[in-house]
């Protein structure tokens, strides 16, 4: 089957039960190498900052494979985007600006998405990632829907970010898609969301499923489900009946930013919204190559031009 090739210029119905390991249900999702953004000025000519994406953690993102996209479209821009394939220590983050955390896991879940979920980094780990960000060095945190935060959650802890481990969706149960636009309030004026130039600016950008969150003093809210929304917490992913625990969602979040002593922390609740994959046999677009997502790509670099220090922090 040919597929269409989408070029960005910058300047789902499910049933209440749904059978089977999200593993498998996400087998089909691969990076669209067809995918490409146009950029009229990257933020950096060469030899930008570095930016480490973790692969040591049982990702399920990695440059490689789903997120072979992410990182094609920062190097445009002129970071330097490179894998972490160690445990976290201080030398670990030795001259990097950005550390990308893109849906980790502990071991025990590899192919088993099932509770219990435990962290995917040690407390060794997660003190020297804290560390390292009080000293200046920025985390993007990226935390799917569950068994993710499940694994996520200490490190999210230590920076005031408490998050839900289940599946964002609207009271019916059938739509996990949400759209964030300034219009509805939603998506807030921030400068992510200014951007350097008016050709930067967000007013929509697109979520896929994913998580919900709440952030603690002084973070500052990016993407604010709707009243009605609902997080469930099933045992097995995508496993829901009449019995799977419930929590309102109205108010919790699926994207936020705090500064944390003199670093910067970027957390969301959704990853395929920074990636570009097709999923299934038709190859249906998702993520930054979704046509009714025109300006996630724009909203990633503008992240990473806030965690890097182009855009003010507040």
């Amino acid at each position: 089957m040919s597929r269409t090739r989408y070029r960005v210029r910058l300047g789902a119905a499910l049933p209440l039960i749904v059978a089977g390991l999200a593993p498998r249900a996400h087998a089909q999702q691969v990076a669209d190498t067809a995918f490409a953004v146009h950029l009229a000025a990257p933020a950096y000519a060469a030899d930008g900052p570095v930016v480490l994406l973790d692969e040591a953690h049982t990702n399920f993102h990695t440059l490689e494979g789903r997120y072979l996209v992410f990182g094609k479209v920062l190097r445009q821009d002129g970071y330097q985007v490179r894998p972490n394939r160690a445990p976290f220590a201080a030398a670990s983050f030795a001259g990097a600006r950005v550390l990308v955390i893109a849906n980790a896991l502990n071991a025990s879940n590899a192919g088993k998405w099932e509770l219990p979920t435990p962290s995917a980094f040690t407390a060794d780990e997660i003190a020297a990632v804290r560390a390292w960000v009080a000293g200046g060095g920025s985390l993007l945190l990226i935390a799917d829907h569950m068994p993710f935060p499940g694994a996520a959650g200490q490190l999210a802890e230590a920076f005031g970010v408490h998050m839900r481990n289940g599946f964002a969706y609207d009271s019916t149960r059938a739509v996990s898609r949400f759209t964030y636009t300034r219009a509805s309030g939603r998506l807030a004026v921030h400068p992510i969301t200014e951007g350097r130039t008016r050709a930067e600016r967000i007013d929509s950008v697109v979520a896929f499923t994913g998580q919900a969150f709440a952030v603690d003093a002084p973070g500052r809210a990016i993407m604010t489900l709707a009243p009605g929304t609902i997080v469930l917490e099933p045992q097995v992913a995508w496993q829901f009946s009449a019995t799977t625990p419930t929590t309102p969602g109205a108010g919790l979040l699926q994207g936020a930013v705090t500064t944390f002593g003199k670093g910067r922390v970027a957390v969301f609740g959704e990853a395929a919204m920074f990636s570009a994959q097709v999923a299934g046999p038709r190859h249906n677009p998702m993520g930054m190559n979704d046509p009714t997502a025109p300006q996630n790509a724009q909203f990633l670099l503008n992240i990473l031009h806030w965690l890097s220090g182009l855009l003010p922090a507040r």
